[in-house]
């Protein structure tokens, strides 16, 4: 299947991204259909974009290779029992975005033995420049697998986790992530003007520093623990910080608060499953 028609289901921000995203990449326009009760989002989608809109999300799941569940967590199950008959006609690939749903639950909303990819993406998806999670049940095959993957790697980084369980560590980790790193620039930030630099200049620097960190890493062969032990120079100024940072308890800190966020992310799909109710 060379060129598979992609209905979004939900033309909200993340929806739009990937939508961009797998233009840029060559996707056709006029294989992406959207569906959302906003008339006027998907008027101004498809001026923007090319693609073709829809109002009716059965229409759109009719003609589709691959779904992508678009929409917020609390009205998926109204969503995907709605699309059910659609589903078990047509047997397209169903790819979801939707935080803390797990693919049990999802299943049984859209009537079973669906080919179901459940993805966790994060917020610099927004700017191509994301990372995701996936993971498929048994009933995807390797070229729905590739397709997931197409279009989740439209916004950045694409990882497989062969186990469900897994999806709410990566919740913790690259879904709530770049909050944690907002907060570090955010203290680097206040402690540089509180040493007395202007703010428009801690700013600017503390940005370019986290870039350039993350340019760094993402490029080198080498782990980050040899990357920082290379700009730490023996008795000096970098080496003072760290080890100030290691007396504090920053990784144990990191430990509890990525533990908390996985926790956290578990009770929100207890949550979420009426199949229990």
């Amino acid at each position: 299947m060379n060129n598979p028609t992609i209905a979004f289901i939900g033309a909200g921000n993340m929806a739009t991204a990937l939508i961009g995203g797998l233009i840029a990449d060559g996707t056709d326009p006029q294989t992406i259909i959207a569906a959302d009760p906003d008339g006027e989002r998907l008027q101004a989608l498809a001026a923007g974009t090319g693609i073709r809109t829809l109002q009716e999300n059965a229409a759109a799941v009719a003609q589709a290779d691959v779904v992508v569940l678009a929409v917020k967590p609390q009205v998926l199950e109204a969503v995907a029992r709605d699309l059910a008959d659609a589903v078990q006609q047509h047997h397209p690939l169903v790819l979801s975005i939707a935080a803390g749903v797990r693919s049990d639950t999802l299943q049984h909303w859209l009537g079973g033995q669906v080919a179901l990819v459940r993805s966790m993406p994060n917020t610099p998806a927004m700017l191509q420049a994301g990372a995701t999670g996936l993971f498929a049940t048994a009933d995807v095959n390797e070229q729905q697998r590739d397709q997931a993957e197409k279009v989740m790697r439209a916004v950045g980084l694409t990882i497989w986790v062969e186990h469900e369980d897994l999806m709410d560590a990566v919740t913790a980790l690259s879904g709530s992530g770049p909050a944690y790193l907002f907060l570090v620039i955010e203290a680097m930030e206040s402690a540089a003007i509180g040493l007395g630099l202007p703010a428009e200049t801690a700013r600017l620097l503390t940005l370019q520093t986290a870039l350039g960190a993350a340019r760094m890493a993402m490029e080198s062969q080498d782990d980050p623990a040899t990357l920082r032990q290379r700009v730490t120079s023996p008795g000096g100024t970098t080496e003072r910080a760290l080890d100030r940072l290691e007396e504090d308890g920053l990784r144990e800190l990191f430990r509890h608060a990525l533990t908390a966020a996985r926790d956290r992310s578990r009770e929100l799909s207890r949550q979420l499953d009426t199949t229990q109710d």
